[in-house]
């Protein structure tokens, strides 16, 4: 048994799928399929049910592919601890950032970033909160771009910044004419709001809950941009974070709340990653960007 025979049981736990699997680990099918078939017979157990139409891990598969994924997280850690230590600023970061976030800040931090830092090779994912942290805690990703708090043990956090909402609504609404509104305009209002899973959609019933609005529980989405395209064609009002704001974009009246309602974006990180001067180094350049102070004190997250 070998590590690289156990990256193969992990990719497979992943995939559900022998090809998809052995494109991930690059390598050809028949050599994963034959390495993992010389792994059950070195542990003398069947870890994988075959068939012509799917691939499934056995219950003894799937508990030593999710041990496997701890073994393989910790030997790339070495590497990583490895090599950052002569220089933090060089190898990989897998960095990870939540929908609402991603399109709109990312775009504007990566040239910065890939010109300091050209040694870096950052790789991204973008997907949901939950499945973030997951990632994070796994080892698969080295941090994330997430709001605060992120309340769960073994994780830290820095803030980077800080985003106001403004309030998202057609042209012809009676708000429309506003200059900014307050919470208490809000009252009796329902908003349209992102499905179940968006930390912007927890977010956005905070402020509901304050102003005594509701739901609008015709329709949930599952992008910023579908939202606005809804206020656009005089559905509803949303929440909408200032980074995603479009000036000049017809049918939507984007309106101040004279209330302090923002998000506060951070990277959240493991408490025990090898990748710490490296990740202090990326929370500068960004807070830099923002024109904040430098400095970054992590915070370990709450449990």
């Amino acid at each position: 048994m070998n590590l690289r025979d156990l990256q193969y049981l992990v990719a497979v736990a992943e995939y559900k799928h022998f090809g998809k699997a052995a494109e991930a680990c690059h390598v050809s099918q028949p050599t994963l399929s034959q390495q993992l078939k010389k792994l059950e017979e070195y542990l003398g157990a069947q870890l994988i049910e075959r068939d012509s139409r799917r691939v499934q891990l056995t219950t003894l598969g799937a508990d030593i592919a999710a041990r496997a994924r701890r073994v393989v997280s910790e030997a790339d850690a070495l590497v990583q601890l490895a090599r950052s230590a002569s220089d933090p600023l060089v190898g990989e970061l897998r960095l990870g950032a939540f929908p609402t976030l991603a399109p709109y800040y990312l775009p504007q931090v990566l040239p910065l970033l890939r010109q300091k830092l050209p040694d870096l090779k950052l790789f991204l994912v973008e997907d949901k909160t939950p499945h973030l942290v997951q990632l994070v805690l796994r080892g698969e990703l080295d941090a994330a771009l997430l709001a605060l708090p992120v309340p769960h043990e073994g994780l830290e956090a820095i803030s980077l910044f800080h985003e106001p909402f403004m309030l998202a609504v057609p042209k012809q609404h009676a708000l429309a004419k506003r200059k900014q509104v307050e919470l208490e305009d809000l009252q009796g209002q329902s908003l349209l709001l992102l499905e179940d899973g968006h930390c912007l959609r927890d977010q956005a019933l905070e402020v509901c809950h304050l102003a005594g609005a509701g739901e609008n529980a015709t329709f949930r989405a599952s992008s910023l941009e579908t939202l606005r395209q809804m206020v656009a064609g005089g559905i509803g009002i949303t929440l909408m974070p200032k980074m995603a704001v479009r000036e000049q974009e017809d049918g939507v009246r984007y309106l101040p709340l004279k209330a302090s309602t923002e998000r506060n974006v951070g990277l959240v990180f493991r408490a025990s990653t090898s990748r710490r001067r490296t990740l202090i180094h990326l929370v500068q350049l960004l807070r830099a960007h923002q024109g904040l102070p430098t400095a970054g004190k992590a915070m370990r997250a709450a449990h």
